[in-house]
């Protein structure tokens, strides 16, 4: 029995408390919540549940093994560094920390304590993500050209966070478990529109070494909920729609025959359109598949496949995309100034 502490009952913490209480391979021994009225929530609904205001006392305590982290984003690399300097296995939600340096940090901790370090990518644990899988493993779509995300919402607007660190790091930890393939480049826009702080539409696009690019619409702006994923292959192309529950997967045999080089200028490509088959994905709640893993790997079970490792990966393209989109606000900022400046000034020469 693997005794766990949780750190965090906000908007994701409740789903992995009802986890770890459920599972037969864990004791949820206590809850730590900096907020009188999650406190009183968990109390209600887990009386056996130790709740306290205080992290450090889950952390410090001896009777806990292993510590689960579901706080903001900028608390994640403290937490989890004290954990594992006394000597806790760590569970962390996405992404794993703020910047590739506290990422390496953590993992070597992870490795001088020999204990375990893992991200919560729970997308991984989609039926859908794992026929993907299955799908590209066996070479069914051929090479991989291209993916294609589009992940928008109205809302959740984040205080700490901005929309690319929010909804980016599901697609990014898709991507890097279909494929193992490394960023060469990055492009990357944003808008801010409510936080002028805080980017709330990205739009980013990765080059990848082996010809694959990766683009991601990202939104907090868009009037609907739209989790689309795109993937293109020379022999089929797939498509992943989220929020059907009927044909989740819709797999195209259609593609484009590209001509050698010595061709293209002359012969358009040939186009071919096939049959369209939605195979059948497995149903199951993918939190509670992401939690039977971390109970594996602790045990020595299972290697994992969200590791520090996967986690620093995220973090470093997140980290770089920022840069970029810092630079590239600060330009655009700076040419609306130089426009309304022009523009005012053609305003009284007209006068």
């Amino acid at each position: 029995m693997i005794r766990i502490g949780m750190i965090g009952y906000g908007y994701w913490g409740p789903n992995l408390v009802r986890n770890f209480f459920a599972h037969g391979r864990f004791d949820l021994q206590a809850v730590a919540d900096n907020r009188e009225e999650a406190r009183a929530r968990l109390r209600r609904q887990y009386p056996a549940i130790r709740v306290t205001a205080d992290p450090a006392e889950i952390i410090s305590s001896d009777d806990i093994d292993a510590v689960a982290i579901a706080t903001p984003v900028a608390t994640h690399f403290p937490l989890a560094r004290e954990a594992l300097l006394r000597g806790k296995h760590v569970f962390v939600e996405k992404p794993l920390c703020t910047s590739q340096a506290e990422a390496q940090e953590l993992i070597e901790l992870a490795k001088r304590a020999r204990r375990v370090l893992m991200v919560d990518h729970t997308f991984l644990f989609t039926g859908a993500v794992q026929s993907i899988r299955h799908i590209v493993q066996t070479g069914q779509l051929g090479r991989i050209c291209y993916f294609d995300s589009m992940r928008v919402n109205l809302g959740l607007f984040q205080p700490d966070v901005n929309c690319l660190w929010d909804l980016a790091p599901h697609d990014l930890s898709i991507i890097d478990h279909l494929v193992d393939d490394e960023v060469v480049d990055i492009d990357v826009s944003g808008y801010c529109h409510v936080n002028l702080r805080l980017p709330d539409m990205v739009y980013l696009t990765l080059h990848f070494a082996g010809n694959m690019v990766a683009h991601f619409n990202l939104s907090w702006m868009s009037p609907v909920k739209v989790r689309r994923f795109a993937i293109g292959g020379t022999e089929q192309m797939l498509i992943w729609d989220d929020l059907d529950q009927d044909q989740k997967l819709r797999i195209y045999n259609s593609g484009i025959a590209i001509h050698g080089q010595e061709k293209r200028a002359t012969i358009i490509p040939d186009y071919r359109i096939g049959d369209i088959y939605s195979p059948r994905v497995p149903r199951n709640e993918a939190l509670c598949g992401v939690v039977d893993h971390f109970a594996k790997v602790v045990a020595g079970e299972e290697g994992s496949i969200m590791d520090g490792e996967r986690g620093l990966r995220v973090v470093k393209i997140l980290e770089q995309a920022q840069c970029l989109l810092d630079r590239n606000l600060r330009e655009v900022a700076n040419l609306r100034v130089t426009a309304n400046v022009e523009h005012e000034s053609l305003e009284k020469v007209i006068v």
